[in-house]
């Protein structure tokens, strides 16, 4: 890669949330407010942010990719490269906390397939190129996230989905791919999609193409999915939901080493109570850094939403780090201590040596076994109670000694061994709280 060299362990940082406007900044982009908001996050001793150009405002139409709106986007980075932030750009936004975004060329009297028409597909190729070429050369880009949770447009429970195969999905993430890497060759390169690719049933886009495809497994980890509702905020299922999926990514990985990306992460009010979330920050964090081959952690966000701004959900408000005036929340100082004992503790986690299989076909069709309530859920989360600190093996894999070996595993166990049933998968939701 060309990235500069950086630290050696796992990468912490934010997910920026502007503190004027949220994103909708990109309107009015004010380049001191920025600075201002990225000296707050780099105090809490951070290394990265992801950022969010909307794609609606830098792409109004298939063929204008507005230069200016680039051109803005470049002064951010250069702003976080200043304060020794390196950032990594999202590029199809898509959804955010809610909300869509997306072109009015792909919508109504415009309407066609965002993943499968030709036309949209290589408007979207240009746009992702064109991004990531214009931060090639820059030494504090990391690299392209195809888009944000992007995978809620192709079924339940999106209100109107662009219906496509597993084929077609993997068909797309590998020409978004592509144009990332045509555009800044070398660079780190990934796509992400919201919990359904982990937990539902038949969705198109699948565990084994978040595990193979890009550069790093990204996951998402929200404990509203039905987690803390039915588990309770001080739950081993909580403290441990984050860690849970990062193993569980690693089961459809073919390099056995495979780094993964805790991208999103955060404390959603009510289910975790405000006088709760610097704990779970720190309880969540430990649980992350004992899995081994993590690539950082990346917490959801940095500055709360402004109440001034209407119709988000109610948690929305309230994920921040710090608040719109840029001071730190309990959370946020305790994500920063964390930070801080992480990095002076150098051994890396040792490896975990027992493996919970998953009896599941490679595609991964019926998923919910895996979600909250679901039989392997709740024998994961049996044994972390336990402190074995499980990893996640498919049945396929469980007889090569050479993938075990790898992987450091030395003691399997199945679900039913240790007499789990689950009560069916977790509440429906939509898509994480980005």
């Amino acid at each position: 890669m060309t990235n500069r060299p950086h630290r050696t362990g796992p990468r912490f940082g934010v997910n920026y949330t502007p503190s004027q406007g949220w994103f909708h900044h990109w309107l009015d982009f004010d380049l001191d407010a920025v600075r201002a908001d990225l000296d707050s996050v780099a105090e809490l001793g951070l290394d990265h942010i992801r950022a969010f150009p909307l794609w609606p405002l830098f792409q109004p139409n298939r063929t204008l990719i507005r230069p200016r709106a680039v051109e803005q986007l470049g002064l951010l980075v250069d702003a976080a490269g200043e304060r020794g932030l390196d950032v990594a750009v999202d590029g199809l936004q898509g959804h955010l906390s809610s909300f869509d975004f997306l072109p009015a060329w792909t919508r109504t009297w415009h309407r066609r397939g965002l993943f499968t028409d030709p036309e949209v597909v290589d408007g979207q190729s240009a746009y992702l190129r064109t991004l990531a070429a214009a931060l090639a050369d820059r030494p504090h880009f990391l690299g392209m996230t195809v888009g944000n949770e992007i995978n809620q447009f192709s079924g339940d429970p999106h209100p109107d989905p662009d219906r496509i195969t597993p084929d077609e999905a993997g068909t797309w993430l590998r020409r978004m791919l592509a144009a990332c890497e045509e555009g800044a060759p070398g660079r780190l390169h990934l796509h992400a999609e919201y919990d359904a690719a982990w937990y539902q049933d038949d969705h198109p886009f699948t565990p084994a193409q978040a595990a193979r495809l890009g550069g790093v497994t990204a996951v998402h980890s929200w404990v509203f999915n039905g987690t803390a509702q039915r588990y309770g905020p001080d739950s081993v299922a909580v403290a441990q939901h984050a860690a849970y999926l990062v193993e569980l990514s690693k089961a459809w990985a073919t390099d056995p080493r495979r780094p993964v990306w805790l991208q999103e992460v955060g404390a959603p009010a009510p289910h975790i109570a405000a006088d709760r979330a610097a704990e779970f920050t720190r309880t969540t964090v430990a649980a992350a850094l004992d899995c081994p081959d993590l690539w950082g952690i990346t917490w959801w966000c940095s500055h709360d939403v402004d109440r001034s701004l209407a119709d988000f959900p109610e948690l929305e408000y309230s994920l921040g780090l710090l608040t719109t005036d840029r001071r730190v929340k309990p959370a946020g100082r305790a994500l920063a201590e964390a930070v801080a004992e992480a990095r002076a503790a150098t051994p890396a986690p040792a490896p975990r040596r027992t493996a919970l299989v998953l009896d599941l076909p490679d595609e991964g069709p019926k998923r919910s076994a895996c979600a909250p309530g679901g039989a392997y859920f709740e024998a994961f989360m049996r044994l972390a109670a336990d402190g074995a600190r499980p990893a996640v093996v498919l049945a396929a894999r469980a007889d090569d000694p050479a993938y075990l070996a790898a992987r450091g595993i030395a003691e399997l166990v199945t679900p039913e061994t240790l007499g789990t049933t689950g009560t069916g998968p977790g509440t429906d939701r939509g898509p994480g709280a980005a």
